[in-house]
């Protein structure tokens, strides 16, 4: 599997910031304040966009006034995300989260054929990189 480059990890607040960003595209702080729908000041806006920005995952436009746009994918944060849940709540371990998951929810079909699409996928990598292991050793 490739390496995912490290994505920050986000605050509550920050998140909606990037939710906003994806759903609206490139915006200015005032356009940014009123997508939000609830109260918020500009300058609390202001000041989470620049944080964005400061971790890599918002761009800022040169042009005035500035357009903030999401430099990275929903799925880069969400696996940012999810790398730390696994980290902290099954010590890494991949198998207790997903017993979790599939055991207390009810599963589509089509979220059952991309569970076994995936299982199928990560067998198919584990028998070639043991192969390789034996070519090698």
């Amino acid at each position: 599997m490739a390496k995912r480059a490290k994505t920050a990890c986000l605050a509550a607040g920050e998140m909606e910031i990037m939710e906003m960003l994806w759903r609206e595209g490139g915006v200015t702080i005032s356009e940014a304040q009123r997508a939000l729908d609830r109260p918020i000041g500009y300058t609390t806006v202001q000041t989470r966009l620049n944080r964005l920005v400061a971790k890599g995952v918002v761009n800022r436009g040169k042009s005035r006034p500035a357009k903030y746009r999401a430099a990275v994918a929903p799925e880069e944060v969400g696996a940012r995300h999810i790398d730390l849940l696994l980290s902290r709540v099954s010590a890494g371990q991949v198998v207790p989260l997903v017993t979790h998951l599939v055991k207390d929810r009810s599963l589509s079909r089509a979220e059952i054929d991309e569970l076994k699409r995936l299982v199928a996928e990560a067998e198919r990598r584990h028998r070639r990189k043991s192969s390789r292991e034996k070519t090698d050793g």
